[in-house]
């Protein structure tokens, strides 16, 4: 194993030339496996490379040489105040090869062991192909400086994808990333179309990256001049867009728009208005996405649809397309619909009467236990209780809502972050609970109970919200200081990719298994749960950051709001997971799921904000 400085960190390389360790300043492993190896699909076959056939150590870094079939791979390693590397793949033969895909292994320590392992010892890896802008950040998981970043100096990057991700490794690992020149030969779609590179006979495809350390990510994007920027990345249809490096944008039809300019490319949405947006869904929810063939009050529950087949799902033993937990946000996205006079009131008043009715027929008891569903009645699960807490609240019941919270608490809800407490404990005057709640888990410090994941953004934005709640009704008891430590917890989720499915959108990267009917793992851009991220920047107490911090909020939270109307279709139909890699495990992906499940929460909260710019 030979070592190299690499600023004021520390490279490792094996003795097979490939990067073993990457040692951030602070002393933690930036990588969780090998750096450097990968694979090439062409028409004349294909090869995984990862033994050279030849190295060469030099003061400054190595040269290698890999034999893939006729092909050749010539890879440069520099090391100093930055690190460099360059990847020449030439064609020594007399006939062309097609390059369907090439991809380099980068793979980011971005795993969750503990809470306090993630924030001590991993990174979060925020990725963008875009073609020649391509670049990718590496930051602590507690927002600490330095983050590594990584920008393209010559070539192209047109996608990644994730290998090492499966039932073993579940919801803790993100799995292996890769870059790839292009992915074309197995996901010819992905991220906006993938290149066919055809190497003539002694030619060459060669590109360059390089990384080095920097204090956040605007100083690293001052270094690397982006080609393509835009400063908002979704508009309602028919407003402009301003890209810088292209010019003004606008669509007069609703969806995903690329840009391209400079051999880059950047995403933008345009969107119809909101309330377009949620009647049409509303619509959608009340013809297709009950079970009217059903004789009693579970006729009214609202349950997963399937948009290929046109069928509702049946839970069976799979309980995240259950009839009970996330499904209720169905019932809330209507409630919020009629509490604004929106749809037919009628309408929506026999719905959730109706599903009212179910509720307190299968899923909350007297004493205000929350069941699982309507056949899974031993199994508690805290997360369901403020969400059927809210319903109640929204359907007139305060004291059923108020029994709710009581019996999450009896059940130890303490040492639990569900969803929207802090808001939900401040309207119904249950300050005891939030304070006690909220000192709970500033003596938690940095090692939080696992959750179901065991450290994650859907644990960090509740824990955050909790404590704006409670610093905001008895500020003499929580300090503020300890709210500010912990913020960049949570904006460390997300980047500002030129996508408007990642910027400022925190990583999540199970849900399409959990959620979706493909079960596939890997990156789910946009998320809905990405909604708790932007009720935390608007509620965050303004007394606590700088002007410019306050106004990077609002934008922020707008970003992932508007990012999430991504989701739901013209014709009402929506996806609860899109997958965002070119491919995990080599299934192609970048696919919306075709099961619409619980995605409709993101509704709720962009008509819950209080911001009147959205």
């Amino acid at each position: 194993m030979e070592s190299f400085g690499f600023g004021p960190g520390t490279i490792q390389i094996a003795d097979d030339g490939a990067v073993a360790r990457v040692l951030h300043p602070d002393g933690r492993q930036v990588l969780q496996s090998t750096w450097g190896k990968g694979f090439v699909i062409t028409d004349r076959g294909s090869h995984r490379f990862d033994q050279p056939v030849l190295t060469r150590w030099r003061s400054s870094g190595l040269d290698l040489l890999h034999q893939l079939g006729d092909l050749e791979l010539r890879v440069g390693r520099r090391f100093g105040e930055h690190w460099t590397e360059t990847y020449e793949l030439r064609n020594p033969t007399a006939e062309p090869v097609a390059v369907g895909s090439l991809a380099i292994s980068t793979p980011y320590r971005d795993v969750y062991r503990s809470s306090r392992e993630s924030l001590i010892g991993a990174v979060h890896a925020h990725i963008w192909t875009g073609g020649a802008d391509a670049w990718a950040w590496a930051v602590p998981m507690d927002g600490s400086s330095p983050g590594l970043g990584l920008q393209l100096k010559e070539g192209e990057l047109w996608a990644y994808s994730v290998e090492g991700r499966d039932t073993d490794s579940s919801s803790n690992t993100r799995g292996l990333l890769y870059l790839h020149v292009t992915d074309h030969a197995r996901a010819p779609h992905a991220m906006g179309g993938q290149p066919l590179i055809t190497l003539q006979p002694g030619a060459s495809y060669r590109w360059t990256w390089q990384l080095g350390w920097y204090d956040d990510l605007p100083a690293f994007h001052v270094d690397r001049q982006p080609r393509l920027d835009a400063d908002r990345l979704a508009a309602d249809v028919g407003e402009t867009i301003e890209v810088h490096g292209h010019g003004p944008v606008t669509s007069d039809e609703p969806g995903l728009k690329y840009v391209e300019a400079d051999n880059a490319r950047i995403a933008l949405l345009f969107h119809e208005p909101l309330r377009v947006i949620v009647e049409r869904r509303t619509r959608f929810i009340l013809d297709h996405q009950r079970r009217p063939e059903l004789a009693d009050s579970r006729r009214y529950a609202f349950v997963p649809y399937d948009n290929d087949s046109g069928l509702t799902v049946q839970t069976g033993t799979w309980r995240d397309w259950s009839d009970g937990r996330e499904r209720v946000g169905m019932a809330r996205l209507l409630q919020e619909v009629r509490d604004r006079g929106w749809g037919d009131r009628a309408e929506l008043d026999e719905a959730l009467a109706g599903y009212e009715r179910f509720v307190r027929d299968y899923l909350v008891d007297e004493d205000g236990t929350v069941h699982e569903d309507s056949v899974e009645q031993e199994h508690i699960r805290l997360y369901n209780f403020p969400w059927f807490a809210r319903f109640l609240l929204a359907q007139g019941d305060r004291a059923g809502a108020i029994r709710v919270l009581e019996k999450y608490y009896e059940l130890g809800g303490d040492h639990f972050l569900a969803f929207d407490l802090g808001p939900l404990l401040s309207e119904l005057g249950l300050h005891e609970h939030l304070i006690r709640h909220a000192r709970t888990f500033l003596e938690y410090g940095d090692e939080l109970p696992p959750h179901e994941v065991n450290y994650e953004q859907s644990m960090v934005a509740p824990l955050l919200e909790l404590l704006a709640a409670a610093y905001r009704i008895a500020p003499d008891q929580i300090d503020g200081a300890e709210l500010s430590r912990r913020l960049p917890w949570l904006t460390a989720f997300a980047a500002d990719q030129p996508d408007v499915r990642l910027r400022y959108v925190p990583i999540r990267h199970w849900d399409g298994y959990w959620f979706g009917r493909l079960r596939l793992w890997g990156d789910v851009f946009p998320h809905y749960w990405s909604v708790l991220s932007a009720a935390v920047y608007d509620a965050w107490p303004r007394e606590l950051v700088s002007p410019e911090q306050a106004a990077w909020l609002d934008s922020a939270a707008d970003a992932i709001l508007r990012a999430n109307l991504f989701g739901f279709s013209s014709d009402g139909t929506a996806t609860c997971a899109f997958v965002y890699p070119s491919c995990v495990n080599g299934q192609p992906a970048h696919v919306a799921d075709p099961l619409a499940n619980d995605q409709d929460w993101a509704l709720v909260y962009a008509l819950r904000r209080n911001s009147p710019a959205f």
